[in-house]
């Protein structure tokens, strides 16, 4: 994670220019997301049990796409 302003935090693999990624800042027990393209947009805010059921399911695959047959 690459820290920003605010406490915002963006991947190390996304693009600088334009800014194509989410953004993530845990504050007060919770995650915040939001689109880094839109910084003063919505936010999304998550509590510490749904966030780490969104990291066990990216961890098991569960949000893979499926192969092209």
């Amino acid at each position: 994670m690459f820290p920003l302003t605010g406490g915002w935090c963006k991947s190390t693999f996304s693009e600088a220019n334009p800014p194509n990624c989410v953004e993530v800042r845990f504050a007060e027990g919770r995650a915040m997301v939001r689109d880094g393209k839109n910084p003063d947009g919505p936010v999304l805010v998550f509590e510490r049990g749904e966030w780490e059921a969104f990291e066990l399911g990216v961890f098991h695959g569960e949000f893979e796409m499926p192969l092209d047959d």
